[in-house]
């Protein structure tokens, strides 16, 4: 009889040694596609930038999280991944979408391409490679300030888009209504700027980082900071206090971006101290986040009006 306790004791001993080493093995295999991955979905013959990080949860199954060609970043609660072979589903983000969105890919060479299944039912080709780290080796060395704004016309900017319906009255870039938005015809890395801006009440606008990452604007006096509000960075950072003033008045931000760590100092307030930024949001103009970008204001969604912008490049 003690013998037959041992026998089973030992069997027991290696069939958990035997599911622990499957799992070892299961997660491991896993890390192929773990990380976060800058996307490029082709709609109607148009790169369209989109975005995706994978990981685990706990040690049961992969999760993670998605930003697509508009939007906020949403979570993905199950992500299947066998054979290099990934597929997940979504709801849809917005009310009037009716239809999950299905992603479905092959991962070889470290390139993820697939397709995807949008919430109007429509099929598109999309091809995901690596984020790049942005990892800084020395803190920067910054050079002579730049005006971005002149306050006599647009020299510098383009507007893209809808119909251009930018003006400067009395020195101040106005958006009356909605309209195109603004993007520099110039390119930044690594930079400190300084922008004044003035939102009325109800309206919104944003400030697009290399055209990738937009710090948000909008009437948010008296709010509990949240991803989607003033001085967040959209979906994914929630500043630490609401430093807002009224609508219509004029407030400032002071913002420093350093690979993709970011400082937003908002109105005199640090609100955002040297966070990473895990990745592009919604409404940016590619996924490259390895290159220089613009700096690109929203012109879409209200009235809105800029002065005062000046950026410090990094040499």
């Amino acid at each position: 009889m003690k013998k037959m306790h041992q026998l089973c004791r030992r069997l027991v001993l290696l069939v958990a040694a035997m599911f622990s080493l499957l799992q070892l093995m299961a997660n491991n295999a896993d890390l192929a596609i773990q990380g976060k991955w800058d996307l490029t979905i082709m709609v109607d013959g148009k790169p369209s930038p989109s975005w995706l990080e994978v990981y685990h949860s706990g040690n049961k199954w992969l999760v993670g999280q998605y930003v697509g060609i508009t939007g906020s970043a949403r979570p993905i609660s199950k992500i299947n991944f066998k054979d290099g072979k990934m597929s997940f589903t979504i709801p849809p983000q917005w009310e009037e979408e009716e239809n999950d969105v299905v992603f479905e890919a092959t991962l070889k060479d470290d390139v993820l391409t697939g397709t995807v299944v949008a919430a109007n039912g429509k099929t598109y080709e999309w091809k995901g490679v690596r984020a790049p780290l942005l990892l800084r080796a020395s803190a920067p060395v910054w050079g002579k300030p730049v005006k971005l704004f002149n306050g006599k016309d647009l020299a510098g900017w383009k507007a893209v888009g809808r119909e251009n319906q930018w003006q400067v009255i009395n020195g101040i870039l106005t958006s009356p209504r909605s309209g195109a938005n603004l993007i520099t015809e110039q390119k930044f890395n690594d930079f400190k700027l300084h922008i004044e801006f003035r939102c009325p009440k109800g309206s919104n606008s944003g400030i697009y980082l290399r055209g990738r990452y937009e710090v948000q604007i909008m009437d948010s006096k008296g709010e509990v900071p949240q991803k989607d509000l003033l001085s967040a960075i959209y979906g994914f950072i929630t500043p630490n206090e609401m430093a807002a003033k009224e609508a219509g008045e004029w407030q400032s931000y002071d913002i420093t971006l350093e690979g993709r760590v970011v400082t937003v100092v908002l109105n005199g307030k640090t609100v955002i101290c040297r966070v990473p930024i895990p990745g592009i949001t919604g409404g940016a103009l590619d996924s490259n986040e390895g290159e220089p970008g613009p700096i690109y204001i929203q012109g879409d969604h209200g009235p809105i009006e800029y002065r005062n912008i000046v950026i410090t490049p990094a040499k």
